[in-house]
């Protein structure tokens, strides 16, 4: 009797796994899919790379000023120590974004830094983009890096070039790029850098026509 009553129970708790949902493979996270389409997420420092910083439709804090400052000659941005000279042949826009940028060069990394006020203390990668596109008033509102995926127009830009995916975003302007990865030892958050691109997992846009 006592064997008879312990088959029913194993055979009771197999009919209740066998009808238990089966678990989500699908978790999220950075190999999720963005829009229908899978991004091939590149080998990013944890301190850098952002997945879930909410945006906002309308920031706190004054409007940038990014009056223009000393320019080089020719078509692409040169490096003085860590700021960045605008090129002198360049729209106005393109120098006040690397105005704006300028003035947040030396803040540190802070996640979600810049997305509830343009003026914080550090800056992640999507706050520090969009605090120099603000800069030209090319963004009003700042965005997470997955939504640069779509911003703009697709391809390459003339002056400025946005690389998003759904993890971290960061920008080559006038030949210079500004990035939260990358930085010297010692150093986080939003930096001039004269090494180039690293373009593969990453969606190529830009601002409509820069």
């Amino acid at each position: 009797m006592v064997a008879w009553s312990f088959a029913l129970i194993c055979l009771a708790g197999v009919a209740l796994l066998a009808s238990a949902p089966a678990a989500r493979a699908d978790s999220g996270g950075l190999s999720s899919t963005y829009s229908g389409e899978t991004v091939e997420t590149p080998s990013i420092p944890a301190t850098t790379a952002e997945t879930e910083v909410p945006g906002i439709t309308e920031p706190s804090g004054v409007p940038i000023p990014a009056p223009v400052g000393p320019t080089v000659p020719g078509a692409l941005a040169t490096l003085r120590g860590s700021r960045a000279l605008a090129p002198a042949s360049a729209p106005l826009a393109v120098k006040q974004v690397i105005a704006a940028a300028n003035r947040i060069r030396t803040t540190p990394y802070v996640w979600g830094g810049g997305h509830l006020s343009w003026v914080s203390k550090g800056y992640d990668c999507s706050g520090s983009v969009s605090y120099a596109l603000h800069g030209a008033k090319l963004l009003e509102a700042p965005l997470v890096s997955g939504s640069f995926m779509t911003w703009g127009e697709p391809g390459p830009g003339k002056w400025i070039t946005i690389y998003a995916n759904k993890a971290h975003v960061y920008m080559v302007v006038a030949g210079l790029r500004f990035d939260t990865g990358g930085d010297v030892a010692g150093e986080t958050g939003p930096r001039w850098h004269a090494e180039p691109p690293y373009p593969k997992g990453f969606v190529v846009r830009h601002p409509v026509g820069y």
